[in-house]
């Protein structure tokens, strides 16, 4: 079927070029003929005068795909020329290869031919003569391809669409579009499109000649179906049965919009509570159903008046809501709560749940006990005292157990330098001293309240503000005052001026103390006053300074008067009583009796520090002078590096003075004293050798503290060692440092009772009776 319809195709184009060579032919002059093209060349003019001669020639048709097994002739090139022509040739675009021309002018094609991949050869053609002359120059014409419907539509890519849910009848959702390789010009490329069952053909349609895709419906709802897929044919031919066909699949989205009502998933919401939950946090969440996408749930909550000053309501990330503690809970007030929520949206279009939506939901909250710390009654408290006094009942700090259990609450204050005491049962507050406004004129500090037996805290700030009394005296401001020697009665030589460091606003009086013969004060009542002139002469060779006792009152309650000692200079001045030459400045100015018992304080510490540190010094220097008087002791450094000396150690050291030295603890020689035979050379077995550690000690811290402190002595450079052996033996000690450094005859008598291993060192050293006893 599909042959017969191109044989058809290719007779008809066939027939439409000859039909346009005829009449062309007729439109030139030529003789109307059936059969090939001719093309046919006008005699041009005299070579003298140069013109322009047309080929007359039509465009040349070849069916693409026709087999050529055989060349087969498409035209013929002519001349109108009275000239016989010999030869024909021809150039251009498959020129001798596709197209050929024999001596007759007729045009040949080779080979099949695809319009799509060419569909028009350009060539140009030339005549000879016989003598092969160039008749005439070359003429262009063209060879198009004719087309058959050869190819099928492509689609290039796939398509997609959304459109929202509820949209109108007509909406556009997209335009599809193929291509098709055939002449566009003709039927063979003319595409129309249609929906084909394989697809869902209830919601949308598509336009035939432009491919756009549109709904034909106003029902779409995405909560029923959110996606349909339609199946769109391209065909050629103008959509004709016989033309060729391509499909592709388009997917379409339904988007959401806010179409539905959101509704509470329970009638009833059971939330509990501690009493002690912080304010703006959550205490449930109130979930909610809503069919339209997260992006599209828009609720607002209504709650009633009275509660919404307790709690509210906020949205959470999912669009559910979360209810939120507005006002803190009291368990020991309100136990519970419960009230009616309602839900609602600003929908665009109608709800499609509208009749079962559940907009309205109970909300019951419980709240629970919690052992809370103590409340006190006011946030801040504020107290006043007076200064310069012991308050006994400045005020009361209180607070509550809000529990029911009331439990007893201790207090106390955090600041331990604090000058205020709390009693911990009552929180009567107390000075622990006289307060000072001029020194601190605001005491801030913590009070403490803690359960009993629980041990929960809370914290209060208590601010005692220290009210002024009259306790501070009045203190003369005065720059320095100077009398001129030619001044005269009544001569203003200074003003006076007060100053008080309490905070009550003062009535200054000044007057003299003591009356003066020189000088009078002349109150102005406005807390100032001069000091003036009342009789001269002054002379600066008098010897006496010029001084007054100021007496200053301030007016308070009570009424505080200082006296100050004002002195004055006398002056030499010129006429504009600017002074020119004054004796020396004799301005005193008063002491205070704090400032007094603080320098005889210092004094009275220096005085102690230096007596103490002169006892100290004489005390050395007693104990050096003893000392000095003890007779010297002298040692001697021996070293030994080998073993054995035996007694031929003694050569080289001297212990007499050792042992000497523990002979009846006294570590001093004397000459008037017998000598005594060495304790070290007598060993006896009851009682045992008295142990001489003791004095040696002594006798070495002696000699340190006389090195030390001895300034006249030259410092010792040599190491004094002092090497003893525990008295608990009763062998006593075998060392030849206690040997005597002459021939000694020691008792070893002992060394019988050692045993039989022991008695031929017992008959060695053997003594008689009478030389018992060596003496030093």
């Amino acid at each position: 079927m599909m042959a017969w319809l191109q044989l058809c195709t290719t007779w008809l184009v066939a027939a439409m070029a000859l039909s346009i060579s005829v009449v062309i032919a007729q439109d030139s002059g030529l003789p109307e003929k059936r059969g090939p093209v001719e093309i046919v060349k006008k005699e041009s003019h005299p070579v003298l005068f140069r013109q322009k001669r047309d080929w007359i020639w039509n465009s040349l048709y070849v069916e693409e795909e026709k087999p050529a097994p055989i060349p087969y002739k498409i035209g013929q090139l002519k001349s109108n020329k009275a000239v016989e022509v010999k030869r024909f040739k021809i150039e251009g675009e498959g020129a001798n290869e596709i197209f050929t021309v024999d001596h007759k002018g007729d045009l040949f094609v080779t080979r099949s031919l695809d319009r799509e991949e060419k569909s028009t050869y350009h060539l140009t053609a030339q005549m000879y003569d016989g003598n092969n002359r160039l008749i005439e120059d070359s003429g262009n014409f063209e060879v198009q391809v004719t087309d058959i419907n050869d190819n099928s539509p492509v689609f290039p890519r796939t398509y997609n669409g959304s459109i929202m849910e509820r949209a109108s009848i007509g909406t556009k959702v997209v335009m599809v579009r193929a291509t098709d390789a055939d002449d566009p010009t003709t039927a063979n490329g003319e595409l129309r499109y249609s929906l084909t069952p394989d697809g869902d053909l209830s919601a949308f349609e598509i336009d035939s000649v432009t491919g756009m895709i549109s709904c034909k419906i106003n029902t779409l709802d995405r909560e029923t179906k959110s996606q349909y897929v339609v199946v769109v044919k391209a065909q050629d031919m103008r959509g004709i049965v016989s033309g060729s066909t391509a499909t592709t699949s388009v997917t379409i989205t339904i988007t959401d919009v806010n179409d539905n009502m959101a509704s509470f998933t329970r009638k009833t919401y059971e939330l509990q509570v501690p009493e002690d939950h912080k304010l703006n946090e959550n205490i449930g969440t109130l979930e909610l159903e809503d069919r339209d996408q997260i992006q599209n749930k828009e609720p607002i909550f209504l709650i009633p008046s009275e509660i919404n000053k307790m709690f509210s309501v906020d949205l959470n990330p999912d669009k559910d809501g979360i209810l939120m503690l507005r006002k803190a809970l009291d368990y020991e007030t309100t136990s519970s709560y419960s009230f009616n929520i309602q839900v609602r949206e600003n929908l665009r279009f109608p709800a499609d749940n509208a009749h079962s939506a559940l907009t309205t939901a109970q909300v019951h909250i419980t709240v629970l006990d919690v052992d809370e710390p103590p409340v006190f009654s006011q946030p801040v408290y504020n107290f006043k005292v007076v200064e310069e006094r012991l308050v006994s009942n400045i005020g009361t700090v209180t607070a509550r157990d809000p529990d029911k259990a009331s439990k007893s609450i201790r207090y106390s204050i955090l600041d331990k330098d604090c000058p205020i005491r709390i009693d911990p049962q009552s929180g009567q507050l107390s000075t622990l001293r006289i307060l000072d406004r001029e020194l601190e004129a605001t005491h801030m500090f913590q009070v403490k309240a803690q359960e009993e037996p629980s041990g929960l805290q809370s914290f209060v700030n208590v601010n005692i503000v220290v009210e002024d009394v009259n306790d501070n005296k009045p203190e003369l401001v005065v720059d320095e005052i100077f009398v001129c020697e030619n001044d005269v009665t009544d001569t203003v030589i200074g003003t006076l001026r007060a100053t008080d460091k309490d905070e009550q606003p003062a009535s200054f009086t000044f007057s003299l103390s003591s009356e003066s013969s020189n000088f009078s004060i002349a109150d102005h009542g406005n807390n100032t006053a001069d000091i003036m002139v009342k009789q001269g002469p002054f002379s600066l060779d008098d010897p006496k300074d010029y001084k007054v006792d100021v007496r200053i009152s301030d007016g308070g309650q009570p009424v505080l008067t200082s006296i100050t000692t004002l002195a004055i200079k006398s002056c030499r001045c010129d006429a504009r009583r600017i002074p020119t030459e004054c004796k020396a400045s004799a301005r005193r100015m008063s002491v205070s009796v704090h400032a007094l018992i603080a320098i005889l304080l210092c004094i009275l510490t220096i005085l102690v520090i230096v007596i103490l540190f002169v006892m100290r010094k004489r005390y050395q220097k007693d104990s050096l002078a003893s000392m000095k008087n003890s007779g010297e002791i002298h040692e001697q450094l021996v070293t030994y590096d080998e073993e054995g000396g035996g007694e031929m150690d003694t050569n080289g050291y001297d212990v007499s003075i050792l042992t000497s030295a523990c002979h009846d603890g006294s570590l001093l020689r004397h000459p008037d004293r017998h000598p005594h035979p060495s304790l070290y050379a007598m060993v006896q077995k009851p009682p045992q050798p008295t142990a001489c550690k003791g004095d040696m000690a002594a006798m070495i811290e002696v000699k340190k503290d006389e090195a030390d402190h001895d300034r006249d002595g030259f410092p010792y450079d040599t190491l004094h060692i002092y090497g003893y052996e525990g008295p608990e033996s009763l062998a006593g000690s075998l060392s030849s440092l206690e040997s005597s450094s002459t021939a000694s005859n020691l008792d070893y008598d002992f060394l019988n009772d050692w045993g039989p291993r022991f008695r031929t060192l017992a008959e060695l050293y053997g003594v008689d009776g009478p030389d018992y006893y060596h003496q030093y």
